[in-house]
């Protein structure tokens, strides 16, 4: 199949019986006055060739305040990525950088499709959160010669570092608080870590905080989800009606599970944190005013943001450092320490 060629200024200028310089004029209304018929002429050429400007073309041949970075995130609905967005704008504006966003939905397909976009628009630097094709977006990127930060986790691999915190660390610290502060002996995972369990979620971020589960749960026991909220209702409901014992202790994988969690705990009839206590991971402060607030290990969004950008600000760009970032755990009502 054959593109059709663009129209170019020439070919709106021959359509008229003009120059380019007049077509120039009406297109960005000056510097030099055109008549009403002239203009109407051009016009005319303009809507019958269906022209339309190169607006790369016109950012490069003028200077510019402001440089623009891509930003890619699976889910803005999420609280834990509409934080990073939230906060890498602040932190880009601040240094004169526009912010474009792109909502890929988990989809490698569609994350491709928002970088290719955005290369072809000419953007100054791309961070991927939570990448589902890290090795082609790294590919597209490298032929655009667009620098790249990978934040939060990856799926595939790539020769750069991913930016994050440690989420192996966080598992630990959710499941430690049950056993050693509370004395939990019964406890169990809740989430999905593989392809056959999730399609669209996370699945990375809860395979490295299982493994810290792992690690310190005496009784490892799953109750496998889709890391959807419904999913997670749906499997604990099921599990609790099945189980000899309840647990005394659930670590839940992905904060978008807590509250589905809690209520069907709730709805078995055991109370929280009364009879099961509960942690979790990257609570929002917006958390703190629901019915009970979750314990959760929480990583700092500030930190990541600024050693993303530093890989990618002109002028102040920075190695990629490996070691993941250290997390803290903030406590709620759910494994009973908050009152």
């Amino acid at each position: 199949m054959v593109r059709a060629k663009r129209p170019t200024l020439a070919d709106v200028a021959r359509r008229a019986g003009t120059s380019t310089a007049v077509v120039s004029y009406v297109l960005n209304n000056g510097p030099r006055p055109v008549s009403d018929a002239l203009r109407t002429k051009v016009v005319a050429a303009l809507d019958e060739l269906d022209y339309r400007p190169d607006r790369v073309a016109q950012a490069l041949r003028r200077p510019r305040r402001w440089r623009q970075i891509g930003l890619l995130v699976p889910d803005l609905t999420m609280p834990l990525y509409g934080a990073f967005v939230g906060r890498i704008e602040i932190e880009a504006r601040a240094n004169d950088h526009l912010t474009m966003i792109g909502n890929t939905g988990f989809d490698p397909a569609r994350e491709l499709e928002f970088a290719r976009a955005f290369t072809d628009v000419g953007i100054d630097g791309l961070i991927v959160v939570g990448t589902v094709d890290a090795p082609a977006t790294a590919e597209l990127c490298h032929r655009a010669r667009v620098p790249v930060a990978w934040v939060h986790n990856s799926r595939g691999v790539t020769d750069a570092p991913v930016i994050g915190a440690d989420h192996v660390e966080a598992g630990r610290l959710a499941t430690r608080h049950l056993a050693d502060v509370h004395g939990c002996r019964r406890i169990v995972f809740v989430g999905g870590h593989t392809a056959a369990e999730v399609e669209h979620g996370d699945r990375e971020t809860v395979a490295q905080r299982f493994r810290g589960f792992s690690s310190i749960a005496r009784e490892t026991g799953v109750i496998s989800t889709d890391l959807t909220a419904s999913g997670a209702y749906a499997a604990v409901t099921e599990h609790l009606r099945s189980c000899p014992a309840p647990p005394d202790g659930i670590v839940v994988g992905t904060h978008g599970q807590a509250a589905a969690v809690v209520r069907a705990v709730t709805d078995a009839g055991l109370r929280v944190p009364g009879d099961v206590r509960i942690t979790g991971f990257d609570a929002h402060p917006t958390a703190d005013y629901s019915q009970i607030t979750l314990t959760s290990v929480t990583q700092p969004i500030d930190r990541i943001t600024r050693r993303a950008l530093g890989l990618l600000l002109p002028g102040d760009r920075q190695d990629a450092e490996s070691e993941p970032i250290d997390v803290v755990i903030e406590l709620g009502e759910t494994c009973g320490c908050a009152a």
